[in-house]
């Protein structure tokens, strides 16, 4: 299943998401997740881009990982890290996809960082390899990390340089209609127009079945929790005014402006 968060004249309300030709279609109300219930609103079903759009999660933690790309490591001058590095993003950073990344008036360098993301569908805690990871998937989404990369460096560790408002766009669908953990999917993320990444979870340092059970071995997840896996070669700044869009085949285009705070 596909599904957004779609702002109606009478309110909120998810909706199904078809692709029709090539364009993807928002069809018919559907009941929220548990841990978000909304009642269905009526709307009538029109072009996922022609639709006021809001963010598809409501996690109570965002769980990222860095560096799961070799080559982005590398291009930071950092060494690929021996196991999974965590850091975490406050839900109060998350942004729809259209609307604007603001950027704070204390830094002078915000980068993109297109990602593919988890999002969880059932509690779980101490997942090992004989459990099915799958299971406890409600599906995919994505993510742009989006990072004031002078106060990361400048404060030694990210929940600043990364947690502020509006620094966690994501969506702007959820579907399980895509399985990276059997086939791999390849992201793209553009400035204005130009390609400026492409990365396949094929090359994941730590793909998503160890991610999983690094991660529940010492806290516990929750439905709608969201794990953006890391982002590959290619991230930079972003200047006022400039568009930048992630996107992967089947789960739409995520795209936001920078603009000042």
């Amino acid at each position: 299943m596909r599904y957004a968060k779609i702002q109606t004249a009478s309110g909120p309300t998810y909706a199904s998401i078809e692709m029709r030709g090539s364009t993807l279609f928002a069809a018919e109300p559907l009941d929220g997740p548990e841990e978000d219930p909304l009642p269905r609103q009526e709307f009538i079903p029109a072009p996922l881009d022609a639709c006021e759009l809001l963010v598809p999660v409501r996690p109570s933690k965002i769980v990222c990982v860095g560096r799961n790309y070799r080559d982005h490591a590398a291009e930071l001058g950092n060494d690929v890290p021996k196991e999974p590095l965590l850091f975490l993003k406050p839900p109060s950073s998350l942004l729809p996809s259209g609307g604007t990344i603001l950027m704070p008036a204390l830094s002078k360098r915000i980068d993109f960082e297109g990602e593919l993301a988890i999002v969880v569908g059932r509690a779980c805690r101490n997942l090992t390899e004989a459990d099915d990871v799958r299971a406890f998937i409600r599906g995919y989404t994505l993510v742009n990390d989006v990072t004031a990369r002078d106060i990361q460096k400048s404060d030694g560790q990210w929940t600043r340089g990364k947690g502020w408002d509006t620094f966690c766009p994501a969506g702007p669908i959820v579907s399980d209609e895509i399985d990276p953990t059997t086939v791999a999917v390849t992201l793209s993320t553009r400035l204005n127009g130009e390609l400026r990444q492409t990365g396949s979870t094929a090359d994941l340092i730590f793909p998503i079945p160890e991610l999983l059970r690094y991660i529940t071995a010492f806290m516990t997840l929750y439905p709608g929790d969201l794990i953006p896996t890391g982002t590959p070669a290619g991230v930079g700044p972003m200047q006022v005014g400039d568009m930048v869009s992630v996107w992967l085949d089947g789960l739409g285009e995520l795209t936001n402006r920078l603009a000042h705070e």
